[in-house]
């Protein structure tokens, strides 16, 4: 009896391990996955905005948040994914896993200003990546991108 129970057991979780939700089912990992632009972001730094438009594409879903930039061989230089969360706390639940481009990680408040960063994340890493400061948004972009703009905490974001 003790061993049915087991057995049982394990195939509940068996079960519940390999479904996927009906949204998803059909999604094929194994193609060549194209960007949407959703939103356009600017950022403003002392006061001013600066030139550069970067097209987004927003992970709002549970799934699109899981998947983020998985299975992508590349991003345009003006590219970026915006996952957005529904309240403001600490984020630790990056993972570079199967993610083939090198990152910069912006960590945002509900007010759109910077308050973190991860720089230059290391590509198909499963370590963990996470940030201290209380974040609503996250914002991916090509790594280099932060440096190159000179972004500091304290800066701003505008979507339109």
């Amino acid at each position: 009896m003790q061993k049915l129970k087991i057995l049982v057991v394990l195939n509940v979780i068996s079960v519940l391990f390999s479904c996927q939700t009906d949204q998803n089912k059909d999604t094929d990992l194994t193609q060549a996955f194209s960007f949407r632009k959703d939103t356009l972001l600017k950022f403003v730094k002392d006061m001013d905005t600066l030139p550069i438009t970067f097209e987004i594409e927003l992970a709002q879903s549970d799934y699109q948040k899981e998947t983020g930039l998985m299975h992508r061989k590349q991003m345009k230089t003006d590219g970026g994914m915006l996952f957005i969360y529904e309240d403001q706390r600490r984020r630790q639940t990056f993972c570079m896993k199967n993610t083939f481009i090198p990152l910069d990680l912006i960590y945002l408040n509900s007010e759109l200003e910077i308050v973190d960063f991860n720089l230059d994340t290391k590509p198909l890493s499963k370590d963990y990546i996470s940030s201290e400061i209380p974040s609503m948004f996250v914002l991916e972009l090509n790594a280099g991108q932060v440096n190159q703009l000179n972004l500091k905490k304290g800066d701003l974001v505008i979507l339109k």
